[in-house]
C-alpha cells in the first residue's frame, strides 16, 4: 500500500492535539504489513506515515496484539503448496553430525550421547 494513503488514513484518526484515538484493526493491521515489508529503517517509516516513535510502537503492539488472539484478516492468510517430491514421507535425521578437526565427522545417535562427549572433551 502507499504510504500516503495509510498516512492519510491514520489522520482520520488523529485529534487536534495529535494523539492517536480508537485506531480501527484494518488500519492497525495495514501498518503492520507496512513495517514488516519496509526496506529501510524504522525510523524513516513512522515519519513517512506521520507517527511519533511511541505511537508507531503502540500501534505494532496492537497488530501484534490481535494477530496473537486470531483477529488476522481473511485476505492475508495465503495457503502454501509444496511440490511432491514423492509418496514417501521424509525421513527425519538418523544421527547428529560433528565435523571434527582434522577432517573428521563423529555421529552420534542420540543427544545424550553427543552431551556427554561434549562434557568429556570440555
Amino acid at each position: 500500500m502507499d504510504h500516503g494513503i495509510l498516512k492519510k488514513k491514520l489522520n482520520t484518526f488523529k485529534s487536534d492535539k495529535g494523539t492517536l484515538r480508537q485506531v480501527s484493526d484494518e488500519v492497525v493491521f495495514e501498518v503492520l504489513r507496512a513495517w514488516e515489508h519496509w526496506p529501510g529503517k524504522a525510523s524513516e517509516l513512522y515519519r513517512d506515515l506521520g507517527l511519533s516513535k511511541m505511537q508507531m510502537v503502540t500501534m505494532i503492539q496492537k497488530a501484534k496484539r490481535l494477530v496473537k488472539n486470531g483477529l488476522v484478516p481473511p485476505d492475508d492468510f495465503k495457503e502454501m503448496k509444496i511440490a511432491d517430491a514423492g509418496s514417501a514421507p521424509p525421513t527425519p535425521c538418523s544421527a547428529i553430525e560433528i565435523a571434527w578437526d582434522n577432517g573428521k565427522v563423529i555421529r552420534f545417535q542420540q543427544v545424550e550421547l553427543l552431551i556427554d562427549f561434549l562434557k568429556k572433551v570440555a
